[in-house]
């Protein structure tokens, strides 16, 4: 699986998180998903992922047996978290939105950190930890080329203004596609 940064504007499926909805409601809306009480995720009646959105990550800390405060000095709360079964993987993903320059640039230099938060808490269990951003435009401009090259040299992820389904592991449904005339 490659994550990268280039956006998912020519992903074949078109099935693009846009971080303008939550996740559970996006997948709920995609072909072959369902998803129980916003976070158990179904893909074709499989269990396929399980999302945790703020406080609730700590939902899964508690059924792992770990107790954060003993780990960390500081609760995190993702915006949106999820993790993949199949790929014992939990994407963390960060939505940023700017319109002038304000203190989200600074944020964005703290992916490492964050990143190896959220391992220390997973230590032991398995999960594999991905710290993703989902940009908006704004981001794309020059000003911003180092910390996106950054991002990726300590093993971060962004995306602009979506992020396809395949890059975080996920099944996709089967399209059909018109053979052309």
């Amino acid at each position: 699986m490659i994550l990268g940064g280039v956006g998912g504007a020519n992903t074949k499926t078109g099935l693009l998180f846009e971080g303008k909805t939550d996740l559970s409601t996006f997948l709920q809306s995609q072909p072959g998903y369902s998803v129980k009480e916003g976070v158990s995720v179904f893909f074709d009646g499989k269990l396929v992922a399980r999302i945790f959105k703020k406080h609730s990550f700590y939902k899964l800390l508690k059924e792992k047996g770990i107790t954060w405060s003993e780990l960390i000095s500081k609760q995190l709360l993702p915006d949106n978290s999820i993790l993949v079964l199949a790929i014992t993987t939990l994407f963390v993903i960060e939505c940023k939105s700017q319109q002038g320059a304000g203190s989200v640039d600074e944020k964005l230099q703290t992916c490492d950190f964050k990143k190896k938060q959220y391992q220390k808490l997973l230590e032991g269990t398995g999960i594999e930890v991905e710290y993703v951003y989902l940009l908006n435009d704004w981001f794309k401009q020059r000003g911003y080329r180092d910390v996106l090259e950054y991002i990726r040299s300590v093993g971060c992820h962004y995306y602009f203004g979506a992020i396809p389904l395949q890059d975080l592991g996920l099944p996709l449904p089967e399209t059909e596609e018109k053979p052309a005339s």
